[in-house]
């Protein structure tokens, strides 16, 4: 009779959350890490491999061992009046994802549907690719059409001054060209879900990354060249805890509707150009009036103008009382010119942006 293999699961989970960031130490770290001998972590390594999950390159102190793709395709079809998102998920991606948790597939099919209804239905491409691959640690899609890039699109059917503009609305939710047939929240939802979510279309790449302090990092940069249609970059750890459904509830309020909305003032920005005038904010508070409460996000924005805080936390609140705005991250010069906003003391008092505290000299 085979003897049962008795792996310690802590031992395989930290391999595998590990090796990509220690290819050639894996051994020495893991058997440090469970006060194990070099063998048994080898032994480790080895069943991983085996079981083709990992695979190994070199001999001995020069072995090297990366995860590997167990999944690795690519999904083309035509973009037809005929095409149903549902149907291009059920008959070729679903099969390829039965090894994942309930809880990762399900958000897998929502941010997958969601991202192929925008290509039949505003893309205008007439064909759409799908790459498709999944390790251990986690499963990428990157969605690929040929049409009318979503920031040019959103900029031209919103009368938007600049393709950046349509980014910041975009990132609100609750935007859609189509609104007969759209509610505007399966970019928003989406963005959210993944532990990274990226669009590439035309000159501009917006990356959105999840923290393990479950906060975001967000990169706006433009691109030296241009990229023709959109790209969607979807990436989800295959050990995440939490569910669409919980993602859903964060932005609810108590008539279970979408009615909070999460919005990075540094989209606001141009390269290095400060947030000072009303104009500004009223791009910024654009659509607010469709949401109960706006978590305003200052990270990345180290100072900003007193009528550019008027124009928010005063007039705007007056003549909007029933939108709550707060605002979070914000430095301690941002928090100041709020304050002082608030409390209705004058211009004067200010520091003025131009002369940097001496803390940040």
């Amino acid at each position: 009779m085979a003897r049962k293999r008795r792996d310690n699961p802590q031992i395989t989970d930290f391999i595998i959350k590990n090796v990509m960031s220690h290819p050639g130490d894996i051994a020495s770290l893991t058997a440090k890490q469970f006060s194990v001998s070099r063998v048994t972590a080898n032994r480790y390594l080895d069943r991983l491999v085996m079981d083709g999950l990992l695979t190994a390159t070199g001999q001995t102190k020069a072995r090297k061992y990366i995860l590997r793709d167990y999944v690795d395709e690519f999904i083309h079809f035509d973009v037809t009046p005929r095409t149903e998102e549902d149907v291009i998920w059920r008959e070729r991606i679903s099969p390829l994802l039965q090894k994942l948790p309930q809880n990762v597939l399900e958000i897998c099919q929502y941010g997958v549907n969601e991202m192929v209804n925008n290509v039949i239905d505003h893309s205008g491409s007439k064909d759409c690719l799908i790459s498709l691959s999944v390790n251990a640690a986690r499963v990428l899609f990157i969605i690929r059409d040929h049409g009318v890039g979503i920031f040019e699109k959103i900029q031209k059917d919103c009368g938007l001054d600049d393709p950046r503009h349509a980014l910041l609305e975009l990132s609100k939710g609750k935007l859609t060209t189509d609104p007969s047939k759209h509610t505007g929240e399966g970019i928003f939802f989406t963005s959210r879900m993944f532990h990274s979510f990226q669009i590439i279309s035309g000159e501009l790449s917006y990356l959105r990354e999840m923290e393990d302090n479950d906060e975001w990092l967000i990169e706006v940069a433009d691109k030296k060249n241009r990229s023709d249609g959109t790209g969607i970059f979807l990436n989800i750890k295959t050990d995440a805890t939490y569910t669409a459904r919980d993602v859903f509830r964060r932005y609810e309020n108590d008539d279970h509707g979408f009615a909070k909305t999460h919005v990075p003032v540094r989209l606001a920005r141009y390269d290095t150009e400060q947030l000072v005038s009303r104009s500004q904010a009223r791009r910024v508070l654009a659509r607010f009036n469709r949401f109960t409460e706006v978590l305003l996000d200052f990270d990345g924005v180290p100072r900003i103008g007193q009528a550019f805080a008027d124009e928010i936390f005063r007039v705007y609140k007056n003549e909007h009382p029933q939108v709550q705005i707060f605002p979070v991250r914000t430095s301690s010069e941002v928090r100041e010119v709020i304050d002082h906003v608030i409390a209705g003391k004058p211009v004067q008092d200010l520091l003025p942006l131009s002369l940097p505290r001496k803390e940040d000299r």
